[in-house]
């Protein structure tokens, strides 16, 4: 029988996962489809009730229900019972739904694919202390990056996060910006303003240490204003693509069993995105 996947949320009409997963159906030969499903905050409990009963075998969640969606989901891997967010539902085989998280464990590999994996002992500076930072911040210390730094506009946010890990360090933006030499990967994950085209920079990067790695999280633009005030300062820069990619390859994972050629459909969306 066909299999069928969906991302809900909304707004979901920009949403490049149905272009990217039904590329790797046709790559691999598998007989499924996925859609996206435009679900209001009021209708999720009806729309995964609904997907259950329709059949589907997972789905991706976005903005904005990451959270929301908990309650209704049977368990979570440990990752997501963490980070207190999902982005991806698996049907198990005894029909349970299932949560897990895959975007910090994207994030990581797209960074290690674009630098490699030598770079664990460097100091790390995350920007931001919202959903996509805890969850790039757990998955860091997950992969073995130990030396973590969070900076926030509300230290409190921030401390939160570093309570809950057990190790590292909230800081405010302006000492972030003092101390900006002493870090050598950055990790810019707010978006305010990216929307709009009014995004502020969280700090000057003047300070910003010679052969720093600096990533962003937001992948339209690829070159955010971040990363090009970064690569002007001569930082190696890695956009959000990649774990925009990686974070989809791990949901197809776990709902097919199978990692699907990330490489391919970076180089298509590289060209949709204006490139880089």
């Amino acid at each position: 029988m066909k299999k069928w996947f969906a991302v809900i949320g909304d707004p979901i009409e920009h949403s490049k996962s149905p272009a990217m997963h039904n590329a790797w159906f046709e790559e691999l030969s598998i007989d499924a489809t996925y859609i996206p499903i435009r679900v209001s905050s009021e209708s999720l409990e009806s729309a995964v009730a609904g997907l259950k009963t329709l059949g589907a075998s997972g789905w991706n969640v976005t903005i904005p229900h990451k959270t929301a969606i908990i309650p209704y989901l049977d368990e979570l891997d440990e990752l997501a019972e963490k980070m207190g967010a999902v982005n991806t539902v698996v049907r198990t085989k005894e029909g349970k739904l299932k949560g897990y998280n895959t975007d910090g464990v994207g994030f990581v590999r797209s960074l290690e694919e674009a630098v490699g994996k030598s770079h664990k002992d460097k100091p790390v500076l995350l920007i931001g202390a919202g959903g996509a930072a805890r969850g790039i911040a757990f998955a860091m210390q997950q992969q073995g990056y130990t030396n973590l730094t969070i900076a926030n506009r509300t230290v409190a946010n921030a401390k939160v996060i570093v309570d809950e890990m057990g190790i590292g360090n909230a800081i405010s933006l302006a000492d972030a910006e003092e101390s900006l030499a002493d870090f050598g990967i950055l990790v810019q994950m707010t978006s305010a303003g990216l929307a709009t085209g009014n995004f502020s920079m969280p700090f000057s990067l003047e300070q910003l240490a010679e052969g720093a790695i600096v990533a962003d999280i937001v992948y339209n633009p690829l070159m955010t204003p971040f990363l090009k005030a970064a690569d002007e300062k001569g930082a190696t820069v890695v956009t959000g693509l990649g774990m925009f990619v990686h974070q989809g390859a791990i949901a197809f994972e776990h709902w097919l069993g199978e990692y699907p050629n990330t490489n391919s459909v970076i180089a298509q969306l590289k060209v949709q995105l204006g490139g880089y």
